[in-house]
C-alpha cells in the first residue's frame, strides 16, 4: 500500500523506495468522490455533468404538428384520388408555425398548413402541395393518403414522464437542444473543480515568452490547462513560482480543490516542495514504478488534494493522466477511464521495458503498425507530437516480441 506521510528529506538521497502505480491510483481512488452539486443557466451548461436524472415534465412536441408543406384534411377524403380522377376538397383557411387553429375541418374541407404549424381539429393527415392542384379556394387531389402521414404527433420525440438523461452525463451541444426543448432554464451539475497549477523553477520563463540563455518557456502550464479543462476541472494559474520554500508554502496555501506542483518535486536540492507538503499536511507517496513520471508524488494539504508532478514535460503529462487526472475526473463526475480511445494494431518491431515498473511508451502508426517512439526521454515533449497514441506497458512485463497485437491509447479521437 502507500507509504505512510513522512517529513523525511530526500533531496540529494534519492528514493529509498517507490510505490506502485496501482497503490498510487487506489490512493486517489480512496480520496476523491464527486463534488457537491450547483445550479447553472441552461445556456452555461454545456460540458458540465448532471447531478440527477432529467425526468421530462411535459410533451414534446406539445401537440400534433405538420411535418410537411401542404394542406391538412382528413385522409378519408382521399379515397381513390389519382391524376386521372381527382378529388375536389374546399380551402377554409391557413395556418403558419405558432399560429393557433382557427379552424376544424370538416368533411369535403382543408386548411392550408406549413411545416411545424399545429395540425387543425379534425384533420388527421397532411397532403403535400407536390400531390395536388391548388385553384382559388379549392384543391384537387391527386393522390390518396393514408390517416397520420406526415403529421407529427405530441409526445412523439419526448412523453411526459420519460427519463431523458442520466446522471453522470457530461451534457453536449445536442443535449443542450434537447433539454431546452423541454423548457429547462437550469440544470443541477456537479461543480467543477477548482484546480491550482503551481510551475515552479527559477529557469522558467512564462508561457509566451522567447527562450533565452540559461532559461526555458514554461511548456506544463498550457499543456495542464487543457488536460484540465478536458477533465471537467478549472484550472488556476498565477504566474511562476520562484524555487523557495516561502514562494511554494505561499503557493500550496491558495484556495482550491487540487493543487498541481509542476517542478521541484524530486530529490534534487533545489526540490523543496516534497518536503514542505510532509511537514504541513500529509506526502501520502513519493516516487513511484513508472517510467516517465518516476518522481511523481501525491499527498493533501487542509483537505485539499496535492499533486507533485516532475517538470520533465512528458513525467508531467504522464503523471498527470495516471494520476492527477484521475483524481479531478472523479471529483467532477466523470468516469474514471482515460479519456482516450483504445486500438488494437500489431507491433511493427520490438518494444523493450524492465521489469518491476510501469512505462508509458509513446507509439506512432507506420503502415497500420505501431513503431515505438520513445519510453525515456522525459523532457522530449515533442515526441507526444509525433505519436499517434502510447502504450502502457505493465510492471510484470519485460517488454513485447514484433508481432504482438497490443492496445494503443490514441492522443486524438478516432
Amino acid at each position: 500500500m502507500a507509504e505512510e506521510s513522512s517529513t523525511s528529506d530526500v533531496r540529494m538521497r534519492g528514493f529509498a523506495r517507490r510505490s506502485t502505480v496501482d497503490d498510487a491510483q487506489r490512493w486517489v481512488d480512496q480520496h476523491t468522490a464527486p463534488l457537491p452539486s450547483e445550479l447553472v443557466g441552461l445556456l452555461d451548461a454545456g460540458g458540465r455533468v448532471l447531478a440527477g436524472d432529467i425526468i421530462a415534465d411535459v410533451d414534446v412536441p406539445l401537440f400534433d404538428r405538420a411535418m410537411m408543406d401542404g394542406f391538412a384534411l382528413r385522409a378519408d377524403d382521399t379515397l381513390g384520388a389519382s391524376a386521372g380522377a381527382p378529388v375536389t376538397v374546399t380551402v377554409i383557411g391557413q395556418v403558419l408555425p405558432g399560429d393557433a387553429a382557427r379552424h376544424a375541418v370538416q368533411p369535403g374541407q382543408a386548411v392550408r398548413i406549413m411545416t411545424g404549424a399545429a395540425m387543425p381539429g379534425g384533420a388527421d393527415a397532411v397532403l403535400p402541395v407536390e400531390h395536388c392542384v391548388a385553384e382559388g379556394s379549392t384543391v384537387r387531389v391527386l393522390r390518396s393518403i393514408a390517416p397520420g402521414k406526415n403529421v407529427g404527433r405530441r409526445g412523439e420525440d419526448i412523453a411526459h414522464g420519460e427519463k431523458v438523461l442520466d446522471a453522470g452525463r457530461r451534457l453536449r451541444p445536442q443535449d443542450l437542444g434537447v433539454l431546452s426543448s423541454l423548457g429547462a432554464a437550469q440544470l443541477t451539475v456537479i461543480r467543477r473543480p477548482r484546480v491550482r497549477i503551481v510551475a515552479t523553477g527559477n529557469e522558467l520563463l512564462p508561457p509566451g515568452s522567447r527562450p533565452e540563455a540559461n532559461k526555458i518557456v514554461d511548456a506544463n502550464t498550457p499543456m495542464l490547462m487543457q488536460l484540465i479543462c478536458r477533465d471537467g476541472g478549472e484550472p488556476i494559474t498565477r504566474g511562476i513560482t520562484a524555487d523557495r520554500p516561502e514562494a511554494i508554502v505561499e503557493a500550496l496555501g491558495d484556495e482550491a480543490d487540487v493543487i498541481l506542483v509542476s517542478g521541484g518535486t524530486s530529490v534534487g536540492q533545489e526540490d523543496f516542495a516534497p518536503q514542505l507538503l510532509a511537514q504541513r499536511g500529509e506526502l501520502a507517496i513519493h516516487g513511484i514504478a513508472m517510467r516517465p513520471g518516476g518522481p511523481a508524488g501525491m499527498g493533501r494539504l487542509d483537505g485539499r488534494l496535492v499533486f507533485l508532478l516532475p517538470g520533465n514535460p512528458v513525467s508531467c503529462l504522464a503523471a498527470y493522466d495516471f494520476f492527477a487526472g484521475r483524481a479531478i475526473r472523479r471529483l467532477a463526475g466523470l468516469p474514471t477511464e482515460w479519456p482516450y480511445p483504445v486500438v488494437r494494431r500489431p507491433l511493427a518491431k520490438a518494444l523493450e521495458s524492465v521489469v518491476g515498473r510501469v512505462d508509458y511508451a509513446r507509439v506512432q502508426f507506420v503502415d497500420d503498425q505501431v513503431e515505438p517512439l520513445a519510453i525515456g526521454g522525459a523532457s522530449s515533449l515533442s515526441s507526444t507530437t509525433r505519436a499517434s497514441g502510447f502504450v502502457v506497458i505493465p510492471p510484470d512485463c519485460d517488454g513485447y516480441p514484433a508481432g504482438t497485437m497490443l492496445e494503443v491509447h490514441l492522443y486524438d479521437p478516432c
